[in-house]
Formats: structure tokens, C-alpha cells, sequence
């Protein structure tokens, strides 16, 4: 998978699972980015059109029958030796938005673009299709992975990868360029790829993948491959044969079969059993799902925008989703009598599935958090709440890797559970002390405009985020809100 923070913990967490449940997972995060960090930070680097490179390898290799360690091992040697970079005219629009994510001056190109519609790291003025050919070309070259002294008499895999709407025509007219400048620094191109293979919706723009191959990765690049969206020569239908023939069928590809039978949907562990008084609290933190739904739902424009400014601008819309999903879920808990722990786990995971990214993954930790605190048993006590504030904040840094001062949701997630924490252990009623922790949640949010990101995908863009507020903050301040609204309400209702 790519490099971006949401991927790291979605992936991360699943390969947790299954080596949990006795099965073997490794996992690699595609670092080719050249744009997004310097060579001495390769971990910092964005996955983007050189995903291609190393899941094709990776496949190959896995085709081969080979074991995963194996496997492992040529996919690691593809990314080190992987480079992209690339540039665009103009930003994409997501699903449903008014305008794209950013815009490029007439006149103007932006530089160093990344595949979730992040603006670029920088502008320059347009080019020919020559000169942004020798851009793209020149800026590759100029950084040679480990092992390659020299470009000359070397081979490399090619991708000239269209970001989603620049056309055919023009791509061909930009490689032609790209071979001619490749050829002349004594690079031996090796099964080159020009079409839109890794796109950022409807962008403008265009990237360029240099994978610099030996003897092991060229054999894999090179093996046939037959996917829904990406075909390489030919590959045989099961049992028949190598595919080297040359009658009827010979070398075609897999034909499909249709399924049959209506799909088996996944059937929901059976509730566990709860105290009547578990299920009241159960109740509430439905409540207080809904109200935290209602408020990112209202706020989802803003909250887009300040995230467009630095980042994807998908917050607002990630977090409406997860936050919906959540209150579904928790409904059907609540129908089928959960406690507040078991109906808080179930909002965690359907948060965490639905949203997607960064903030999905970190609020499903939050919700387990609060939901592993509560237990099913007992109505959470003002303390119990404290704890489980403390936990979500512990697991959120430590899955994240996020620490205060880094322009997250962190920024506000500690000085809201610190403030809650020391307002119960004071013997302050719960409703005093989360109304305590929200106002210290919010002014940590407006404070997260001064902070520059040090993490995840806002970081190459930040001195553009200085003065805006960390979307993952100012949602998470609003949420907190929103619930002492419930709790309030709940208090004064008796």
C-alpha cells in the first residue's frame, strides 16, 4: 500500500488481526515519492504511481509459488529501487464537491503532486510537453537508488501515468520525449507503460516511475499478469498449460465464471449480555453518537475545507461517514440489547470500516477505547469515563505515532482527556468536568493553527497549513461539544 498515514494504520491494524488469528502477514509501505521527502527520509515518502511497480512484483513473485518471506524481500528491493515524480494543471474534484480541491494560476503548474488530491509542493510556469518531459526525466536521474552508480547501461521499468484527465494523445507526445531523453542517458527502457494507471479522480496532470531493475526484478516486471484494471501479455486459463502455444485459445486469458447463489452475508456475534443498567448507558452514548453525527454533518463543508488547504480535503466527508455508520451500528446494538461496552465496539469498527483513512482508523480506537472502559455490566462511573478518555488518548499515540505539537487531533485528544481526568478525580460531577475538557478541546483546536504538521499527509504541504486549524482537531473539539450537550441534557432530565 502507499505511504499515507490512513493506509499505514488501516493496513497495520489488519495485519495485527490475522497474525493474531495464526496467520503469516507482513506489510510494506510504497515509499516512491521523490517530491514528498528528502532521500535521507525514505519513510517519510509517499506511495503514488510506483504502487504499481512494487504490487506488480510482489505478484509475480507470489505467483511463482514463492514464500512470503521471499516475497517480502523482492517487493522491499522494488520500492528501493523505485523514483516517481509528478506535476498537474489543475486539482480534482471529489464526489458531489462544488469545485476541486485546489486550483493552479493560469499560466502555472504545480510540482511534486501526490494520488489523493493533495496540492503540489510547488508552481513553476507551464511548460511544452518537451520541457515537461525533461522535468520529469531530469528529476528522476538526478537521484540514483543504492546500487546504481550511474544511469548509463542501466534497465529500468517505465511508467508514464496519466492522473486522470490528460488524454492519451497528449501522454504519447510527453513519451516520446521521456524514451528519447532515456535513451540518450543510456537507460535501456524495459516494457514501458503510458496510460492512466494510478489516478486522482478527474486530476490534470501526469507522473512519471522509474523502477531500476536487475536480474531479479526484471523477470517479474516483465511476467504476464491478467487484473480487472491492468493487463500485461498473456496469461493461460487453469490447465492449459504454459500458454507458449500458438493454436486456438493458446496465451488467452482466464475466463470469467460467473457466481452463483446469492451471496452469503456475514452473520454479527450474537450480543453478549448486559445489566439493565449498562443498557441505560447504552442509551446515551447512542445519544451522544447521534449528536456527534449531527454536528459533523453540519459542520462537513468547513471541515473539508480546512482540510483541502494542506491535505486530500476528504475529512468532512470521511468523518459524516464513519460518524452515520457508527449510529447505525449502535442502533442495531441497542435493538438487540447491548451494553454500553459491546454497543460502543460495534460503533468502533463500523466508524472505522465506513470512514476510511486516518480519522476513520483513529476514531474506531477512540469508540473501542471508551467501549473496552465501559464493560457491559455496570453504568460507567464519572472516573471510569476519566480512564477511558486517558486510554483513548494513550492508543491514538501510540497507533498514530503522533505526539502534541504535531498539528493532529492529538493537540486536542490530550488536553481534553487530561482536563476530564483531573475534573473526576476532584469529585467534579461528570457534566462539570466534560464541559471543562470541551472548552480546553477547543481552545487547543484554535491553537493548532500556529503548529506546523509534522505528520501524515498535510506535512510536505506545511507551511501552507500555517494559520488553519488541524481539521482532526477542530472536529474532535466539536464532537466533544456536541456530547456535553447529551450529558447535560441527560442530568437536567434526571
Amino acid at each position: 500500500f502507499g505511504n499515507y498515514a490512513g493506509d499505514v494504520l488501516h493496513f497495520g491494524q489488519a495485519a495485527e488481526r490475522l497474525n493474531g488469528e495464526g496467520i503469516r502477514c507482513e506489510t510494506l509501505a510504497v515509499t516512491d515519492d521523490v517530491s514528498s521527502a528528502e532521500a535521507s527520509e525514505p519513510e517519510r515518502r509517499r506511495g503514488v504511481a510506483g504502487d504499481l511497480t512494487v504490487f506488480k512484483t510482489a505478484a509475480a513473485a507470489a505467483e511463482q509459488g514463492l514464500a512470503l518471506d521471499e516475497v517480502v524481500r523482492l517487493a522491499r528491493l522494488a520500492n528501493a529501487r523505485t523514483r516517481s515524480f509528478g506535476i498537474a494543471f489543475s486539482g480534482c474534484t471529489l464526489p458531489g464537491a462544488e469545485g476541486p480541491l485546489f486550483e493552479v494560476p493560469e499560466g502555472r503548474m504545480a510540482v511534486g503532486l501526490g494520488i489523493h488530491g493533495e496540492p503540489g509542493l510547488g508552481e513553476r510556469e507551464v511548460p511544452s510537453a518537451d520541457e515537461a518531459a525533461g522535468l520529469l526525466v531530469s528529476t528522476l536521474l538526478s537521484e540514483l537508488p543504492d546500487g546504481v552508480a550511474t544511469p548509463r547501461g542501466q534497465r529500468a521499468a517505465v511508467l508514464l501515468n496519466g492522473l486522470g484527465s490528460v488524454k492519451y494523445e497528449e501522454l504519447f507526445v510527453v513519451y516520446r520525449r521521456v524514451a528519447a531523453l532515456l535513451e540518450e542517458a543510456g537507460v535501456e527502457t524495459v516494457d514501458p507503460e503510458v496510460g492512466e494507471l494510478v489516478t486522482s479522480f478527474d486530476m490534470a496532470g501526469v507522473s512519471l516511475t522509474l523502477c531500476w531493475l536487475d536480474d531479479e526484478l526484471e523477470p517479474l516486471w516483465r511476467a504476464p499478469a491478467d487484473a480487472p484494471a491492468y493487463r500485461k501479455g498473456s496469461v493461460a486459463p487453469a490447465g492449459a498449460g504454459d500458454g507458449a502455444g500458438t493454436g486456438t485459445g493458446a496465451g488467452a486469458a482466464p475466463v470469467a465464471v460467473p457466481a452463483t447463489g446469492p451471496a452469503i452475508e456475514p452473520v454479527p456475534a450474537p450480543v453478549p449480555g448486559a445489566s439493565d443498567a449498562s443498557r441505560r448507558a447504552a442509551r446515551t452514548a447512542l445519544a451522544a453518537l447521534e449528536a456527534a453525527a449531527r454536528t459533523v454533518a453540519e459542520q462537513e463543508e468547513e471541515l473539508g475545507r480546512i482540510d483541502a488547504v494542506a491535505g486530500d480535503g476528504d475529512h468532512g466527508i470521511g468523518m459524516r461517514r464513519g460518524s452515520s455508520a457508527a449510529c447505525e451500528a449502535g442502533r442495531e446494538a441497542l435493538d438487540q440489547g447491548a451494553g454500553a461496552g459491546t454497543l460502543l465496539q460495534r460503533a468502533a469498527d463500523a466508524w472505522a470500516d465506513r470512514a476510511g483513512g486516518t480519522s476513520g482508523a483513529l476514531w474506531g480506537v477512540v469508540l473501542r477505547a471508551f467501549g473496552t472502559a465501559f464493560g457491559d455490566q455496570e453504568a460507567p462511573a464519572p472516573g471510569t469515563v476519566g480512564d477511558a478518555a486517558a486510554e483513548a488518548s494513550a492508543a491514538v499515540r501510540r497507533l498514530g505515532g503522533a505526539e502534541v505539537g504535531d498539528k493532529t487531533m492529538v493537540d486536542v485528544l490530550v488536553p481534553f482527556a487530561e482536563t476530564l481526568g483531573k475534573g473526576v478525580a476532584e469529585g467534579r460531577a461528570l457534566t462539570v468536568a466534560w464541559d471543562d475538557a470541551a472548552t480546553a478541546a477547543e481552545r487547543a483546536a484554535e491553537a493548532t493553527a500556529g503548529l506546523l504538521p509534522r505528520m501524515g499527509r498535510a506535512r510536505p504541504h506545511a507551511e501552507k497549513s500555517l494559520g488553519t486549524p488541524d481539521a482532526g482537531a477542530v472536529s474532535l473539539a466539536l464532537i466533544a461539544r456536541a456530547v456535553h450537550g447529551v450529558l447535560a441534557a441527560r442530568t437536567a432530565g434526571g
